[in-house]
């Protein structure tokens, strides 16, 4: 089974690109619906993380999304001590989850999969762009964050340039109809490959 990794920067459409495989009977992890999702079931996460960040780190049961980040964009050193204690047990979610998948090949869509060195584990890397202008228009109507948070957020993601260098395939996102029938073609040539 071939692993395909889905990523791109904030707001160029990867949440979409990633339904449009699943429409196509495609196995899909969402690495930050599963970190989410990891961050307030796992002991060890909840510990490391209140060890890092305070008791202010969870609320309850659930992690305090909005303390953790306030306290983590502006500080790339808490930013990677978080990442070192969420990246490892997705991972290793991950694998397990793979282990269980019955298809040709499955995609594991992550926003840092280069950052992470996440994609050094895929067999293929397809990129999601879209024009800057669109990405920070298409998070402020999902969000309702302004111009300057979203910029915030981007500075802690690579550039488009820096991520095209290493993936194998680009999807320019703009027009969903071109989209989506990028994603047959791509899916088309995937479902052909050879299984490992």
């Amino acid at each position: 089974m071939k692993i395909i990794g889905l990523t791109g920067g904030i707001g160029s459409g990867k949440t979409t690109v990633a339904q449009l495989f699943s429409e196509l009977g495609v196995p899909i992890y969402i690495a930050d619906i599963e970190a989410k999702k990891l961050t307030d079931t796992s002991k060890v996460i909840r510990r490391k993380l209140i060890s890092l960040l305070g008791e202010e780190a969870y609320k309850g049961p659930k992690l305090n999304r909005k303390f953790v980040a306030d306290k983590i964009f502006n500080d790339k050193t808490l930013l990677e001590g978080v990442n070192a204690v969420i990246h490892p047990k997705v991972a290793a979610h991950f694998i397990k989850w793979v282990s269980k998948q019955k298809a040709t090949y499955v995609i594991k869509e992550a926003a840092i999969l280069f950052e992470n060195g996440g994609y050094k584990n895929c067999d293929l890397v397809i990129l999601v762009t879209a024009p800057k202008a669109v990405r920070i228009a298409r998070v402020r109507a999902r969000d309702n964050a302004s111009s300057i948070e979203i910029e915030q957020r981007m500075k802690n993601q690579w550039s488009d340039e820096e991520k095209q260098k290493l993936a194998d395939i680009i999807i320019e996102n703009i027009d969903l109809k071109t989209t989506r029938e990028k994603v047959e073609t791509i899916h088309n040539s995937l479902s052909k490959l050879p299984s490992l």
